[in-house]
C-alpha cells in the first residue's frame, strides 16, 4: 500500500548530454518528492558521441541494424557488468533484525511485522533513490584513477510505514524520509537519521492516499506531538537501528537492479 515510486532516470553521462534533451518525466504519484537527478560513477552510457551516429543495415541480408557502434556498445557493456560484479556487497539481500518479513516486487520491497494485535508494514522503491553527485566535489588530481575518488552509493529511498490493529477499518499511515543532512552523521548519537513528513489515517484495503481524508504535515507541527510519533514508531520497530539497516538492503537491492538492468540492455542491443 502506498508504494513509493520516485520515478527519476538516471543522469546520462558526460559524453551524451548534448546529444539530445531530456524527456519530460512522467507524473508523479502521490507522496513522492520532487525527483532528484543521480550520477552513477562508471556511468553506464559513458559512449563516445561517435558510436550513436545511425548507419545503414549490416550486409549480412537479414535485415537487422549491426553497426560497429552496437558491437563496441556491447563490449562496454560487458566489461561494466564485470566491474559491477566485482564491487557487488552482496549476493543476495541482507536480512533485517527485528522479525521483520520481506517481499519484493520488481524495484518495490515491503517490509511486514505482527506484534501484539498490530500489523506494520514498511514499503519503498529504489528507483531513484541514491543522492544526487554535486558539481562542487573534488576533481580526480592528475595520475590518480577515477575509481580511487568515486564514493561509494548509498540508497536512501523514502518510506511509507502503516499500522493496522487487528479487526481495525483504518490505518495510521506515516510517510517518512532520509534528510540529506543526516544521512551519513555520526557525530550526534541521539540524532534521528530519519523524520516523518506527512501522517494520515486511511482506510484499509485502499491502494491509494485520498485526498479527502485529512493530512498533517509535519513542517508545521508541535514538537511534543511529533516526538510522540517518533516514539510510536520506535517502539514497533521503525528506529535508527531499522533506518540503518533499511539502507543497507535498499543499496543491496539497487545494485542488483542495476546489474539486472545492464545484462538486459546487453541483450537488447546483441538481439537481431
Amino acid at each position: 500500500m502506498l508504494p513509493l515510486l520516485r520515478r527519476v532516470p538516471r543522469a546520462l553521462g558526460s559524453a551524451v548530454a548534448g546529444l539530445r534533451a531530456a524527456p519530460a518525466p512522467p507524473p508523479r504519484p502521490l507522496l513522492q518528492p520532487a525527483p532528484r537527478p543521480c550520477v552513477r560513477p562508471f556511468g553506464l552510457l559513458r559512449v563516445c558521441a561517435g558510436l550513436l551516429r545511425a548507419r545503414g543495415p549490416c550486409s549480412c541480408g537479414c535485415g537487422a541494424l549491426h553497426t560497429q557502434g552496437d558491437k563496441a556498445f556491447v563490449e562496454f557493456l560487458n566489461d561494466e557488468i564485470k566491474e559491477e560484479r566485482k564491487i557487488q556487497k552482496h549476493k543476495s539481500l541482507p536480512k533485517m533484525s527485528g522479525g521483520w518479513e520481506l517481499e519484493v516486487n520488481g524495484t518495490e520491497a515491503k517490509l511486514v511485522r505482527k506484534v501484539a494485535g498490530e500489523k506494520i508494514t514498511v514499503t519503498f522503491n529504489i528507483n531513484n533513490s541514491i543522492p544526487p553527485t554535486f558539481e562542487g566535489e573534488e576533481e580526480p588530481s592528475q595520475g590518480q584513477k577515477v575509481e580511487e575518488q568515486e564514493p561509494e552509493l548509498t540508497s536512501t529511498p523514502n518510506f511509507v510505514v502503516e499500522v493496522i490493529k487487528d479487526g481495525g477499518k483504518k490505518a495510521l499511515v506515516l510517510d517518512c524520509h532520509y534528510p540529506e543532512d543526516e544521512v551519513g552523521q555520526e557525530e550526534e548519537e541521539e540524532s534521528d537519521i530519519f523524520s516523518i513528513r506527512e501522517v494520515s489515517f486511511q482506510s484499509v484495503g485502499e491502494s491509494d492516499w485520498k485526498d479527502t481524508n485529512y493530512t498533517l504535515n509535519t513542517d508545521s507541527l508541535d514538537w511534543a506531538l511529533y516526538d510522540h510519533l517518533m516514539d510510536f514508531l520506535a517502539d514497533r520497530g521503525v528506529d535508527n537501528t531499522f533506518a540503518d539497516e533499511l539502507v543497507e538492503l535498499s543499496t543491496a537491492l539497487e545494485h542488483q537492479e542495476y546489474i539486472t538492468f545492464l545484462e538486459d540492455l546487453k541483450g537488447f542491443v546483441k538481439s537481431q
